[in-house]
């Protein structure tokens, strides 16, 4: 492991666990989790794929190698996507008959070795982040078990934030759901006092109405209760 203090071990870890703020960036936080790696852990350069979001690297070489490796459907990063596991390359040369395509890019970026790590909670693959290296050689343990401990943290803020982001979004919906409701019933008894309906005959005119004419029965709804729609026109 470089030799770094342990308050800046501790900043990072820390940093790696706050997502929850309303100011959390994914693509930021992401090149933070890339970031820390190269500043702690031996190596020149990291990049991060995140099934359904994409790359984001600490430099643009990176991240040409890995959307080439995106693009030809081979690299260390799909593997550890289709395995979940851990996977090792100290020297990218003996790789050619694997990777072909991602060797040459990754060798011409001038990275002779990589280190993948899965962003894993339990059953769960977020993702990966490989560790470049211009030479060859194996990380050392410590370095390869506190790039795993940062790549936990960071899968465990990333799907809480995604968890917390589809509650409000099926909030939003639940609540947009209600509202069109009462718009509905505050429409249906608009025409029940104004055309002498009952509450069902009323509904049955709306929605047919906005069948007939391709609008939403909650947009004609509000319409009706806005005073912007002539409720004449749904006279039986």
């Amino acid at each position: 492991m470089t030799s770094r203090p342990a308050e800046e071990l501790a900043e990072a870890l820390v940093e790696l666990a706050d997502t929850l703020s309303a100011e959390f960036d994914l693509d930021d936080f992401l090149r933070l989790l890339a970031n820390r790696c190269v500043r702690l852990l031996d190596v020149d350069a990291a990049g991060v794929f995140l099934i359904d979001h994409g790359v984001v690297a600490t430099t643009d070489r990176v991240t040409q190698v890995e959307l080439s490796a995106q693009r030809n459907q081979e690299g260390p990063w799909l593997d550890c996507c289709r395995s979940g596991e851990l996977v090792v390359a100290p020297d990218l040369d003996t790789e050619r008959d694997r990777w072909p395509k991602y060797v040459e890019e990754a060798r011409g970026a001038g990275y002779a070795a990589t280190l993948t790590v899965p962003l894993r909670h339990r059953v769960e693959l977020a993702g990966a982040l490989t560790l470049f290296r211009v030479e060859q050689g194996e990380l050392e343990k410590p370095d390869t078990r506190l790039a795993q401990a940062m790549a936990d943290i960071a899968t465990v803020g990333i799907l809480q934030t995604k968890a917390l982001r589809r509650q409000e979004t099926l909030a939003a919906q639940l609540q947009h759901a209600l509202n069109s409701r009462v718009v509905i019933e505050q429409a249906k008894g608009v025409l029940a006092e104004r055309l002498g309906m009952n509450m069902a005959a009323a509904f049955n005119a709306i929605r047919a109405y906005a069948r007939s004419h391709n609008t939403r029965v909650s947009e004609l709804a509000l319409s009706i209760v806005d005073g912007k729609f002539n409720t004449d026109l749904l006279r039986p």
